[in-house]
């Protein structure tokens, strides 16, 4: 039985990845281990499909080291017995470990010694926050990375290689496939090379051959075989990114219908990535400390619809939708930060002042470090004044209150009360 497109086109060395490029990139972590044929053990974190395996064969090709993988969750002491025994004989094996955060202490006291010993570069591999799921004891021997989705751009170049490939994929099929097609099959996969290159084996090997003997693949057959529908059948493809954009200016213009219509084309397109990502975007940049709570309840919406999954999610996001219409609106907190960091970006940065900067280390009294600080907690209603901002500074005010709710209302209050004392 032929093995899976997604497992045929795993890449071999590091110059075969896709993405990725802050760990495999010239110059960067992954490939100055390689480089410098100094491996050490390290887990890989992100969401299904992005790479994790393909880094950690690429990276035994690349080093020439005997490459094994098991799963945390499903195999044995004695599996890993096994792996022990092979790095005994060959001198170094790299270990991919799946679902390494369902490591039991076990399997773990036997890792551990070999790790230690480098034997086994061990190569972990989950989906879970490796700070909050991984043991103390595995985490402290293991440099974490994240690894991320790939963009829509990489998802096509990996599906054109495929395409061409013939040795791996399937470059000895006659393929023909639409642009649009492909456009879809990039976006709708949101960042998952695995369900992309499922996809589009699926659609080659389901569709009948033309009478010239080439398999042409449509919108309509990836629609299918993705189980994702397209919002429009636009010539540019930029759909998908105005109905998104449509979604935010509607609820932006507290529009609860408008923002209902935009929502459900984009449940009906199934794309829930985009619709949790740009909904917290939305409740943070425009409601924002209007009222922060709707943040809150948004998060919490957007974390059901995770777990739910269409077609019930659509009710939590509608829910979520109509709260952040109806809500006041404050931009207040985007706009400050966009204004400090452009002052930022045009060297306007000053010095710290001394009585801010860190006093914490033997000698940073005699260089007048934090001398002259005063702790707010000290004086009455725990505000004294003092000066924070670096000299050049002073008079700049980043932050420009808004009053359009209750909130905001407050933090007005107290900010023109403490910009009082300041003048006093």
């Amino acid at each position: 039985m032929q093995k899976p497109l997604a497992y045929r086109m795993r890449p071999q060395t590091l110059e075969d990845i896709v993405g990725q490029k802050h760990l495999v990139g010239e110059g960067k972590i992954i490939r100055r281990m390689v480089d410098a044929k100094m491996l050490s053990s390290m887990i890989l974190y992100g969401p299904p499909g992005t790479g994790k395996t393909s880094i950690a064969s690429a990276i035994a090709g690349s080093t020439k080291y005997a490459f094994r993988a098991l799963n945390a969750a499903t195999d044995t002491k004695k599996d890993l017995q096994i792996v022990a025994e092979e790095a005994k004989m060959s001198g170094t094996v790299i270990l991919l470990l799946d679902e390494v955060h369902r490591l039991d202490k076990v399997k773990q006291d036997f890792l551990l010694p070999h790790l230690e010993s480098g034997q086994i570069i061990l190569i972990g591999a989950t989906t879970e926050n490796p700070y909050i799921s991984i043991n103390p004891a595995i985490r402290s021997r293991t440099q974490i990375f994240e690894v991320t989705p790939l963009d829509e751009e990489e998802i096509k170049e990996t599906l054109l290689r495929a395409l061409n490939d013939s040795n791996n994929g399937l470059g000895n099929e006659s393929v023909q496939i639409d642009e649009q097609a492909l456009q879809h099959l990039s976006r709708v996969t949101n960042g998952d090379v695995r369900s992309a290159l499922n996809g589009l084996e699926l659609a080659v090997k389901s569709t009948p051959c033309q009478s010239d003997g080439t398999i042409n693949l449509t919108l309509p057959i990836i629609e299918e075989c993705v189980q994702r529908k397209s919002l429009t059948h636009d010539k540019d493809g930029d759909a998908h990114y105005d109905v998104i954009s449509a979604l935010q200016k509607s609820i932006r213009g507290s529009d609860a219908d408008a923002a209902l219509h935009y929502l459900a084309r984009l449940v009906e397109a199934g794309d829930l990535l985009s619709i949790n990502r740009r909904l917290m975007v939305i409740a943070y940049e425009d409601i924002g400390l209007a009222n922060p709570a709707a943040a809150a309840r948004t998060v919490t919406a957007v974390q059901a619809a995770e777990k739910l999954g269409f077609p019930e999610a659509r009710i939590p996001l509608a829910q979520v939708v109509i709260d952040l219409c109806l809500s006041p609106k404050s931009n207040s907190a985007c706009a400050s930060i966009d204004a400090a960091l452009a002052d930022i970006r045009i060297g306007k940065v000053g010095d710290v002042p001394p009585h801010l900067k860190d006093s914490h280390y033997q000698g940073a009294e005699q260089l007048n470090r934090g001398v002259a600080y005063k702790y707010p907690h000290d004086f009455p209603n725990g505000w004294v004044s003092q000066q924070y901002l670096p000299n050049k500074l002073t008079n700049v005010h980043y932050y420009k209150p808004k009053e359009t709710g209750k909130y905001e209302q407050a933090l007005l209050h107290q900010y023109c009360k403490i910009q009082q004392q300041k003048k006093k």
